[in-house]
């Protein structure tokens, strides 16, 4: 009718719960990946964006998902799906984030065994292969990186499949496949270089792992280049990784005996780590750096850091890294005279390591303890604790490892006049070696 107006009725829809799906997704991939607001942002957007987009207050478009989406290394898709794997993944990765590792590498796996999709199935593989490696179990973590690796490429993922590649080499580096663990690190490098908008923190850790790889080979002086490569690269980082990459540093420098540079990298990454208020990492390097000053024979320092690493775990709670701790404070006794003391932490971090199926940390705290009790004319018992050592070695296929313990378990019986003993012992040894 002419002359009358139509007015149309308003649909009004509340995707206020979708808008805050998609922002735990953004949070927990950015933390995953290790970046602020700030520098998930880059030059398109603010911090404040970001954190509105986080909190399910602003509503994004799919030009911000994409942009997000190609820094963090993942398809957009990865924000918006509303699969029951999606919401499982997104609590897997939290819990890696979050430092949760062997909640997180049970999460992966149930998802795994729930048969997910061909597009989804790669991200749980890798964020398992992540959770093995930080839990020690390195040579676990290779098939699933693997296959990672693969369905990514088929994919296209090609970002991701870098990342698969990483966790892959750490698997055989923890191995001791050292030419296969070196070769996927190369073809890491050489892809990140070319790719355009490569991560580079990804090329920092490769470069890191490099380092790593060369001097457990003897090779320190090109260690130390791939080192310094690092070093020039890390400008780019925000403050938060930087203070990882030279609590890396310092970990490469201390392997490679040049103690000096190991603390001068610790305790800039220690200030960072102080100043950003994150305890837990401020506890793993205070730790590094006590083990650096005790191999520098600053006891006095060593001891400060052991304090400082104490205070902070005992806050978290983290019976797991204060397993580690207390193994290194049993050597700053033992290194200062004081058996008893060496014994009495050891058995605390023996305990704390089998109560939390810290692997790594109870072949440490054995060996110490076998130290302490040499150190008090206990032998007989030390030689019993070198074997459990050695067997657990030998179960983590742990080959630079159980050459280490054999080999200290084969002194300690020529000492004693064993000779016989103690030369079948340095003969699987030297088997060990090739």
């Amino acid at each position: 009718m002419a002359g009358t107006t139509t007015r149309r009725r308003r649909v009004v829809v509340d995707d206020r719960p979708l808008a805050a799906a998609i922002g735990s997704r953004i949070r927990a991939a950015r933390r995953r990946a290790g970046l602020t607001q700030q520098a998930l942002a880059g030059q398109r957007y603010t911090k404040a964006y970001i954190s509105a987009l986080e909190t399910g207050v602003a509503k994004p478009s799919m030009a911000a998902l994409n942009y997000l989406a190609e820094r963090l290394g993942m398809p957009a898709s990865a924000f918006v799906s509303d699969t029951e794997t999606a919401w499982g993944l997104l609590d897997a990765d939290l819990r890696l984030a979050s430092g949760d590792f062997a909640s997180a590498l049970e999460a992966y796996q149930d998802l795994l065994a729930a048969e997910p999709s061909r597009a989804e199935r790669p991200s749980l593989l890798l964020g398992q292969s992540e959770a093995l490696c930080r839990l020690e179990r390195g040579p676990e973590a290779i098939r699933p990186a693997a296959e990672a690796a693969q369905l990514f490429d088929e994919q296209g993922r090609r970002s991701e499949r870098l990342y698969a590649l990483y966790w892959q080499s750490f698997g055989h580096f923890r191995s001791d496949n050292a030419d296969e663990a070196r070769a996927l690190l190369r073809t890491v490098l050489d892809e990140a270089r070319q790719e355009h908008a490569a991560d580079p923190d990804l090329v920092v850790r490769a470069l890191i792992a490099m380092a790593a790889n060369l001097t457990r080979a003897g090779e320190a002086d090109r260690a130390l280049a791939y080192l310094n490569e690092a070093d020039a690269l890390a400008g780019d980082l925000d403050a938060r990784r930087r203070a990882i990459f030279l609590q890396h540093v310092a970990i490469g420098y201390r392997d490679s005996g040049d103690h000096e540079a190991a603390i001068r990298a610790g305790l800039q990454s220690l200030a960072l780590f102080r100043e950003a208020d994150a305890q837990l990492e401020t506890a793993g390097i205070a730790n590094s750096l006590a083990l650096a000053y005790l191999e520098a024979g600053s006891l006095d320092r060593a001891g400060d850091m052991a304090k400082l690493a104490r205070e902070s775990l005992a806050r978290l709670d983290d019976r797991r890294q204060l397993a580690h701790l207390a193994d290194t404070e049993a050597r700053i006794a033992l290194a200062r005279g004081d058996a008893a003391s060496a014994e009495r932490l050891a058995d605390e971090a023996i305990e704390l390591s089998r109560s939390t199926e810290n692997r790594k940390a109870l072949l440490d705290a054995l060996q110490t303890k076998a130290r302490a009790l040499i150190a008090a004319d206990r032998t007989n018992e030390a030689i019993a604790l070198f074997e459990q050592a050695a067997d657990l070695a030998r179960s983590l296929t742990l080959m630079g490892r159980r050459r280490e313990v054999l080999g200290a378990w084969a002194d300690t019986l020529a000492k004693m006049g064993r000779h016989d003993q103690a030369y079948e012992l340095m003969r699987e040894a030297l088997e060990a070696a090739h």
